[in-house]
């Protein structure tokens, strides 16, 4: 199964034009609308990678750039950019594959963006939501100041968590998830960091990380 991959622009608003990729398989059962995080664009290895796996396991994604990123500023956009660029990338995912079950979230600060999107006003046609280390507070300084907004969510919610994940506090975050109830799932990976990255002692690879992620992935949406 060789997944095709198309390159597409569309408009966010009033903030520009934005690029983003469609990768897809020949028959898939779902998409997810994938969005980078504050520091890397969709070209990012790791964002090719998840996309590269869900592919391979019949997802189709749709990654794009945030205005900031796609004009080479280092700063993030601010929250009413990023949620106006997500709800433009929902909309061409739906447009794409309307039919489909539609997933959206994204790597730290895209997930973010997307929850708060989704909070503030339902992303039409999304089902769920997905975050690859959900960002909860600053490296350092524990606190669930950043999830208050996901009591507002009201659709199913799944983070996907290293347990040595600096912006994630492992009992922070469990605590978060179980607060939010039977619409949350917490998938813990073990000894992986904010970037999945996993030591040498652990005795596993970071190939073994991502698809342990992958697989996770694909079965929750499954579901």
């Amino acid at each position: 199964m060789i997944p095709s991959t198309q390159q597409i622009n569309f408009q966010v608003g009033d903030h520009g034009t934005v690029s983003g990729l469609v990768q897809s398989p020949p028959d898939p059962f779902a998409c997810y609308v994938f969005a980078h995080g504050a520091g890397a664009g969709m070209g990012h290895s790791f964002m090719g990678a998840v996309s590269e796996g869900l592919a391979a396991r019949g997802i189709a994604t749709l990654r794009y750039q945030f205005p900031s990123m796609e004009l080479g500023k280092k700063r993030p956009d601010p929250p009413p950019v990023a949620h106006a660029a997500v709800r433009a990338a929902v909309a061409q995912a739906v447009q794409r594959f309307g039919a489909l079950p539609l997933f959206a979230g994204g790597k730290s600060f895209g997930g973010r963006m997307t929850s708060q999107a989704q909070a503030l006003d339902p992303l039409p046609g999304v089902k769920g939501l997905v975050f690859v280390g959900f960002p909860l507070h600053p490296a350092g300084t524990p606190s669930t100041v950043r999830a208050e907004h996901l009591a507002e969510v009201r659709v199913p919610m799944l983070f996907v968590q290293g347990t040595r994940d600096e912006l994630a506090d492992l009992a922070s975050i469990r605590n978060v998830v179980s607060k939010l109830g039977a619409s949350a799932t917490l998938m813990e990976i073990a000894e992986a960091d904010h970037a999945f990255h996993v030591l040498r002692r652990s005795g596993r690879s970071d190939e073994e990380v991502l698809a342990e992620i992958l697989d996770g992935m694909t079965a929750w949406m499954r579901g």
